[in-house]
């Protein structure tokens, strides 16, 4: 409490919080609390846009409904940051930061399986299509009952642009058949390998994505922490001057 009493001493008025944190993350709340309202009311427009029965059809993968997810999630992490900031505020500011942490680490995993699960990436298992039959469903074993037996996903398959209809059974019994054979109808690379070859020969642009989203979040949680521990200093010395204010030993 030495520097708190020499502070108190000196100065009544003087406070931790610095004006310069505190309106800089109100400042970069206030901008992301503006993108989130363009956000939901790009959501909202291209929903009304839509026919009633389409819109209900792909009602799971809208992209018009990911950003009104987007939008109010960030509306409402925002909000908080804002009002934390400006009524220092730790719990909306912890509420800010926590979210701000869990959804830049969710950011990281969700880049990694958008890949993995894209329509483009063309592979088939782990290492390779054979890697199917760990799943019970797809597994060789003679006492294996399923109609999927020895076969891999509909992922797997050789598209054709030309076919009007498409064979949503050309997976089956592939893992029976040798892997030059097998190449005909399904991918036989597996998705660790192509993973890490497209990881290699796109290093600058993930880097440059990565950058471009975290440093943000990062500048968001780090100015929250900064202003949280201003405020827990600036209570600790209103409470030292409140108590040697009212105590007439002192």
């Amino acid at each position: 409490m030495g520097k708190r009493a020499a502070l108190a001493t000196y100065d009544k008025e003087f406070s931790f919080v610095s004006p310069v944190v505190k309106y800089l993350l109100f400042l970069f709340n206030l901008i992301f609390w503006m993108i989130s309202l363009v956000l939901m009311s790009i959501g909202i427009y291209a929903r009304m846009m839509k026919h009633a029965e389409a819109a209900m059809a792909c009602l799971a993968v809208d992209p018009a409904i990911l950003l009104l997810i987007v939008g109010v999630l960030m509306f409402f992490i925002t909000f908080c940051g804002c009002v934390g900031s400006l009524r220092e505020n730790i719990c909306l500011l912890q509420t800010f930061c926590i979210f701000l942490t869990i959804i830049f680490l969710l950011q990281l995993a969700a880049g990694v399986l958008g890949f993995i699960f894209s329509d483009k990436f063309s592979c088939c298992g782990g290492v390779t299509y054979t890697d199917w039959s760990q799943n019970m469903y797809f597994n060789c074993t003679t006492d294996n009952r399923s109609q999927e037996r020895c076969s891999v996903p509909f992922s797997c398959c050789l598209l054709s642009k030309d076919e009007a209809v498409i064979n949503t059974m050309c997976g089956r019994g592939m893992q029976e058949l040798p892997f030059l054979q097998a190449g005909a109808f399904i991918h036989t690379n597996g998705c660790i390998d192509k993973l890490v070859n497209w990881i290699h020969s796109n290093l600058f642009m993930l880097g440059g994505i990565a950058l471009g989203l975290a440093i943000p979040q990062l500048v968001g949680i780090l100015l929250s922490q900064i202003l949280i521990n201003q405020i827990k200093d600036q209570i600790e010395l209103q409470n030292y001057n409140l108590q040697h204010r009212t105590d007439p030993w002192q």
